[in-house]
Parts: C-alpha cells; sequence; structure tokens
C-alpha cells in the first residue's frame, strides 16, 4: 500500500495516544516504530496504561488525544453506562478476535471429570463447568470467580454469552469482578479467580507458567468478531478532522505490514516484548500473533491463522453492526434500557465514513454498506457492495446464531437473571433520549 499523504493542513500534529499493554495494540506500536504516523506529518507519543477505567478517565479530560479501546467502553461512554455521557467517535477498528477464555489447572482437571464429552467438543461449551458449580453448590461452597476486564467489554460478554448457553447464570452461578488485563495472570495464581476471559497474551502467559488452561478462543466464540477500536471524543473528532483521517491513514498502513508478510509478525512480537511495550517474553508474545497457539503446558500448538487479525477482510472498517450487537448486550445484561434508541447512538459513534475517506486517500478497496448480517457465513465469501470486491472471512457465531443489525433486539436472548454484575464496573440500566 502507497505511504500516500494527503497535502490538508492537519489541526494538531503532535499526538498522545493510550494503550493497554496487550498484543492488539500492535497497530499504534508499528505505526511508531516503522514509521507510519511520521509519514502522515504526526508525532505520536504512545502513553501505556494500567487499565480501561485509566483510559476512559484520561480520553474524558484531555489528556490522550485518543486510544487503543475496548469497543464497548466508548459506546458506553456515549450512552451513559457507568458514567455520566460523554459522545465519543471512532472512524477505525484495530482489528478482528485475540481474546480467550482460561480456566486454572486444577478447574480443568476438574471439569474434565464431571463432563468428559463436553470438554472434547468443538466450539467447547460451558456444560462441564456448569456441573462442577452444581457440585460445589450442593457442598455449600460459594459460587466460582471469573475476571473480565470490564463490565461492557466484549470480553465480557463473550463470556457471559457462552456460561449462559450452557444453562448458567453470569449473575447467580458465577461472580464477575473486574481485573484489569496485566493482572489477570497474577489474580490466577493468587487463586482470586478460577478464571478469565481476556485478549492476548494474558491467556498465553498462563499456558506459558503452567497455571492455566485455553477453552475457547474469541475467534471460535465468533469468527471475525470485532475487537478494539481508535477511540476518541466527539468533540475533538470535530476540531480535528484533518489529524483524526491522518491518524487513520498510518493505522491503515501499519494494520496492513502487520497482514502483508508472516515475518513481520516476529517482527512485532519482538517489539512488542519491549518494556515499553508489553515486556514479556517474544516467544509468549509470537504464539497468537504467528497463529501458533498453544491451549494448555505440554500439548502441541494449534494452528490458528486468524486468531488476531489486523487488516484482511476489511478488519479496519468500522461495521456499525458490531456496535449494535455491543449495545443489544447491554441490554440484555440490564446495562441500558431497552427503549434506548440503539440505531442513533451506533450512528453518532461509528464513522464510516471519514474511514472511507481515509482508504480512498491510500487507494484501498472499502465497504459501501455500514451495516451486514453478522453470523451468516461459514467459509470465506467475497462482500460486493464495496468499492471493489473485498475477501471476507467467516462470521459464525458458536451457538450459531444470526444478528441482524436492522432488529438488534429482534433475537435477543434475554439475561438469566435481569440483575446486574456483581462486576464493580457494572451499573444499573441507564435510558437514553439519544
Amino acid at each position: 500500500m502507497p505511504a500516500a499523504r494527503r497535502t490538508d493542513p492537519l489541526e494538531k500534529t503532535a499526538l498522545t495516544l493510550g494503550f493497554v499493554p496487550l498484543t492488539d495494540c500492535a497497530p499504534l506500536a508499528v505505526g511508531v516504530e516503522k514509521g507510519f504516523f511520521a509519514a502522515q506529518g504526526l508525532e505520536v507519543t504512545l502513553s501505556r496504561e494500567p487499565s480501561w477505567s485509566n483510559i476512559r478517565d484520561k480520553l474524558m479530560v484531555g489528556l490522550l488525544d485518543g486510544a487503543h479501546t475496548l469497543t464497548g467502553l466508548l459506546l458506553a461512554m456515549t450512552a451513559g453506562v457507568g458514567t455520566f455521557p460523554t459522545p465519543t467517535r471512532t472512524a477505525h477498528a484495530l482489528g478482528l478476535n485475540g481474546n480467550a477464555i482460561t480456566v486454572s489447572a486444577a478447574l480443568h482437571e476438574r471439569m474434565a471429570a464431571a463432563d468428559p464429552a463436553a470438554m472434547a467438543e468443538q466450539p467447547m461449551t460451558a456444560r462441564a463447568l456448569k456441573r462442577v458449580i452444581e457440585a460445589d453448590r450442593a457442598a455449600g461452597l460459594p459460587p466460582p470467580v471469573f475476571g473480565v476486564v470490564f463490565s461492557v467489554a466484549n470480553h465480557a460478554y463473550q463470556l457471559r454469552a457462552w456460561l449462559a448457553s450452557a444453562g448458567i447464570d453470569p449473575d447467580r452461578d458465577v461472580r464477575l469482578i473486574t481485573v484489569p488485563p496485566p493482572r489477570m495472570v497474577a489474580s490466577l495464581k493468587a487463586g482470586d479467580i478460577v478464571g478469565f476471559c481476556v485478549g492476548e497474551p494474558w491467556n498465553s502467559l498462563a499456558v506459558a507458567e503452567g497455571v492455566g488452561r485455553v477453552l475457547m478462543t474469541g475467534h471460535a466464540f465468533w469468527n471475525n468478531g470485532p475487537e478494539k477500536v481508535l477511540g476518541v471524543l466527539a468533540s475533538w473528532a470535530d476540531a480535528h478532522p484533518n489529524t483524526h483521517r491522518a491518524l487513520v491513514r498510518a493505522l491503515i498502513q501499519a494494520q496492513a505490514w502487520l497482514d502483508a508478510d508472516p515475518a513481520n509478525r516476529m517482527e512485532a512480537a519482538a517489539l512488542l516484548a519491549q518494556p515499553r511495550y508489553l515486556g514479556l517474553p517474544q516467544v509468549v508474545l509470537e504464539r497468537s500473533l504467528t497463529g501458533r497457539f498453544l491451549f494448555g503446558p505440554g500439548e502441541a500448538a494449534v494452528e490458528l491463522p486468524d486468531f488476531h487479525v489486523f487488516h484482511r477482510y476489511a478488519a479496519s472498517f468500522p461495521w456499525r453492526s458490531h456496535a449494535l450487537w455491543l449495545f443489544a448486550q447491554m441490554v440484555r445484561w440490564g446495562q441500558l434500557d431497552p427503549a434506548a434508541n440503539l440505531q442513533a447512538l451506533a450512528a453518532g459513534v461509528y464513522d464510516a465514513e471519514l474511514h472511507r475517506q481515509a482508504q480512498r486517500d491510500l487507494g484501498g478497496a472499502v465497504p459501501l454498506i455500514d451495516t451486514k448480517l453478522e453470523g451468516a457465513h461459514a467459509a470465506p465469501w467475497l462482500l460486493e457492495e464495496a468499492t471493489a470486491p473485498i475477501p471476507m472471512g467467516p462470521d459464525l457465531f458458536f451457538d450459531r446464531s444470526l444478528f441482524d443489525p436492522g432488529a438488534p433486539l429482534s433475537r435477543l436472548r434475554p439475561g438469566a437473571s435481569g440483575q446486574r454484575s456483581s462486576d464493580d464496573s457494572a451499573v444499573k440500566p441507564q435510558s437514553s433520549s439519544t
């Protein structure tokens, strides 16, 4: 992809972008280290943040120009879920997939003994966990505690849906608590939690240290489902349209580089291993970045080429259907009033047009539609509604459900209890007239 740069004057050139130490912050690190930001006339400083609440708070007070952000967090800020309503914007997705559900070695052993057939299913069901929970309840033991990175994170909704599919009530049969990604493995070691859903490399680190086993990847939950986005305040986006567009161009090029050659993934793993980024062994980072993933200590690597997708499959396009799926989960789990105008909320946050402009600057193909039916493709397919046909990947959900963005609540499965999560970031239902 050519290093195109428009001559529109940039409103601001020195930017600070936040990130949480996760493998999918790679586009930001590559943008700095490989010169993609500089080629667009931007001087970018990356600020490593310990948690998603730090990202949210620093965005809100203007200490960050933008950030590697949880999609659900950005949407929740606009909708007033967990905070006062703060309009946000994204014109760019940082990639697809990248999460996994991991449990302690001890819990995995108990699950395997409780229901070997369930443990052998692919995608793995939570039925074996249900048996363990029922046995503990009969013995008078408290519910098991699982970690999620934030109450409105993709990870939290993936874990909740997986549990609920086996008849486990995520609000009564287990406890969900917030644990920042870098603390997940330590919390598992300490016995504070028995499992978690988190982005890489923290699942691979749990396996490498012999304390965890992976049950299901995010890709298995939703083939090529959404993950992080470039998040900014709406006020910032309105004041810096040319700078915003230049940021998106640089990130498109960084993500194209990440998907262009397997050797680039190895280089990215070495880059992210440095202390200023993740500060972890390179071999741990390579496992998911290169698609040679380990589910348990001593096991053979499994080839998962789509564990992280950064550029192919229109991975950087901000699909409004992704936003609507997340809003539907907020409704399902009692965080957002079902009367909220989900379509208006999603349209206010997701700026597909700015992304299209940036892609056209670079000569890349871009979708001409803002939403698509999610969960309809079991195999690679071709998106024809684009400036040029775009090869796309499968998009199945683990339970083979379909999500229609035109009617986001039409097939919504109700929450198991209608109660708020025990997560310390969870909130009571909010209404919105937006």
